[in-house]
């Protein structure tokens, strides 16, 4: 449980020991991502808010009051930054007419292998039922539930993270399990368990992943006259690639746009500008043995032109096929690798 210890890295923090920082968000890291997944029901936005709401603590140590924990303190930046997320969120989806499918992706990432067809079924049903009931709920009643039955804090300390009364968050928590009863059943003795299960664990803050990153424009023709080109020099190993890229996509020419390397967290998301006002975002979610599990997304404004899930090994790289650029389309090739 929190105690001094938060207190005796808080003033070390203060007092100029960057060092001492890293113990407190190692130790609340998940429960932030986990706060703020069960607010946005999103991997990729509770991983951006997670990293926001620790810069946004460091930022706001100096006014930080010893009255509180630090952790209810923590909380309150989490559920404000995911708010403003949500509601950011919300805006751009009115405005662009689009829609978010989340439940499919937890059920692909919570398959187990070994499960029973008719078991992995009942499972996946009474994830959505939670689910549905979960957001069905309003955004403050949602809060209470997620505080009190997910995170275990007090009614005093669920009243600091809002910044409400107490007798209100008895009122809205009473309010908040009645509804959800009405709506699930006997099924409302797993929430807890399914919104853990909702809410992947990222993974240790130590794992790093270096990998390399080309976008090659691949057309029958050569680029026009004036196309940004990645900086001229020996690129072996996209040479020693081309006869794999010509044989999968059939185009004559294969010209190398864009070339990045990164070294990141695993969860972290790197993001590059790509030709045609585009945006590539690089995920490294986890690693098994030589192989790089990635989530890869390209943007193009507010809409999604490609956006999967690839494995990649240094010898055996991935490769995407994207949107038309010019005559030709753009390829996606990532490669793990310390030096690619």
């Amino acid at each position: 449980m929190p105690g001094l210890d938060d207190l005796a890295l808080v003033e070390r923090c203060i007092a100029g020991d960057v060092t001492a920082f890293e113990p407190l968000v190692e130790k609340y890291r998940a429960r932030v991502y986990r706060l703020a997944f069960n607010v946005l029901r999103d991997t990729e936005d509770a991983w951006d808010v997670a990293q926001e709401v620790f810069i946004r603590a460091w930022q706001a140590l100096p006014s930080f009051r010893r009255q509180s924990a630090f952790y209810t303190w923590l909380f309150r930046i989490t559920m404000n930054v995911a708010s403003d997320r949500a509601r950011q969120r919300s805006a751009r989806g009115r405005a662009f007419g689009t829609e978010r499918v989340e439940e499919e992706e937890w059920e692909r990432e919570l398959i187990d292998p070994g499960e029973p067809p008719d078991a992995r079924a009942a499972r996946g049903e009474a994830r959505r039922r939670i689910a549905r009931a979960l957001d069905a709920l309003p955004e403050h009643h949602r809060a209470i539930i997620m505080l009190s039955d997910l995170e275990g804090l007090s009614y005093r300390e669920i009243a600091e993270v809002l910044r409400i009364p107490m007798g209100t968050v008895m009122s809205r928590l009473h309010h908040a399990r009645k509804r959800l009863r009405a709506v699930l059943g006997p099924l409302l003795g797993v929430v807890l368990a399914l919104l853990i299960l909702l809410a992947p664990t990222p993974a240790p803050a130590q794992q790093v992943v270096s990998f390399g990153t080309r976008v090659v424009l691949a057309g029958d023709a050569p680029p026009p006259p004036g196309m940004r080109l990645a900086p001229a020099g020996p690129d072996e190993r996209l040479d020693s690639f081309l006869p794999k890229l010509r044989q999968h996509f059939r185009y004559k020419e294969y010209t190398s746009l864009e070339r990045y390397r990164a070294e990141v967290p695993i969860g972290a998301t790197q993001r590059w500008p790509v030709p045609g006002d585009r945006q590539l975002e690089v995920t490294p979610e986890s690693v098994r043995g030589g192989t790089v599990k990635f989530k890869v997304r390209l943007t193009r404004g507010n809409l999604t032109e490609v956006g999967t899930n690839i494995e990649a090994q240094s010898g055996n790289p991935a490769v995407i096929g994207g949107p038309r650029h010019g005559a030709g389309v753009l390829i996606i090739i990532v490669w793990p690798n310390p030096n690619p």
